[in-house]
């Protein structure tokens, strides 16, 4: 019934609406929300962009964040403002599962107070005072496309302002060189655990590869609550290296999911 639900919010026709900005159009990546309107839209511009993979505080006038993406490209962004019967969580969930769906990895994904000041993701990152709201209702994500889209980045900015207008920003960013590796933050692996129930790694073919098993043990540790069962080709090999980085045996089993590469899957 959730999946059901989630889809009824979405309209993938491509008609404009009557009252969107002049100009304005949907990225089509992402499925507009039912009766959602468009009330900022940017088109392709060239710019060097910052994407931070942190939550964001200002030192002494300066921004700061523990990671970031920066490269230059081509930055589209769309700003929708939601109808009162659909929430920004609402949104922001639709938008992430469809781009999940076509096989977008997630990098940084926070939620609420862990984000850090709402104002600063308005102002600073994203250059739109419509999106300052309540810093315990937003959530953020970048996400990287799936190959051979690799090298455009895709994030999303929800928010519910004081006078509980609702917001989904969408801001699409094609590099104009290789983006090379990027990896998620262990805390954002987690998030992507509880709140879908599996981890999918296609590309980890082989035997447990070191930076994988750090980022991995690390999100597992966070919540030592949680069990888990490992699948893959190398399910056995990576369930005793987790052991070796800390993870607790009891927590882990083998699984028998199918597919090409690793495979964690959250036992309820």
């Amino acid at each position: 019934m959730r999946s059901i639900s989630l889809l009824a919010l979405c309209c993938f026709s491509p008609l404009v609406f009557a009252a969107d900005v002049p100009g304005s159009q949907d990225l089509p990546i992402v499925p507009r929300v039912t009766d959602s309107q468009i009330v900022d839209y940017r088109p392709a511009v060239e710019l060097e962009r910052i994407y931070p993979l942190g939550s964001i505080r200002k030192i002494s006038g300066q921004l700061r964040f523990d990671g970031q993406v920066s490269a230059r490209g081509q930055t589209t962004s769309v700003t929708y403002e939601l109808p009162p019967e659909h929430s920004s969580t609402e949104a922001f969930t639709v938008a992430r599962e469809a781009l999940q769906k076509q096989g977008a990895e997630l990098l940084f994904w926070c939620q609420a107070r862990d984000c850090g000041e709402s104002s600063l993701w308005a102002n600073e990152v994203f250059g739109n005072a419509k999106l300052y709201g309540a810093d315990d209702q937003q959530a953020y994500l970048l996400l990287r496309l799936a190959a051979p889209k690799d090298n455009t980045l895709v994030a999303l900015y929800s928010i519910t302002r004081g006078n509980r207008k609702a917001y989904l920003h969408v801001e699409q960013f094609d590099a104009a060189a290789p983006l090379g590796d990027l990896l998620p933050t262990s805390a954002t692996l987690l998030r992507e655990l509880k709140s879908t129930g599996e981890l999918d790694f296609p590309k980890l073919t082989n035997a447990p590869d070191e930076t994988w098993l750090r980022l991995l043990s690390r999100g597992l540790n966070l919540d030592t609550t949680l069990r888990v069962t490992v699948s893959g080709p190398n399910a056995e090999a990576w369930r005793q290296a987790l052991i070796s980085q800390g993870v607790r045996s009891a927590r882990m089993e083998t699984g028998s999911v199918e597919g090409s590469g690793l495979h964690i899957e959250l036992l309820r």
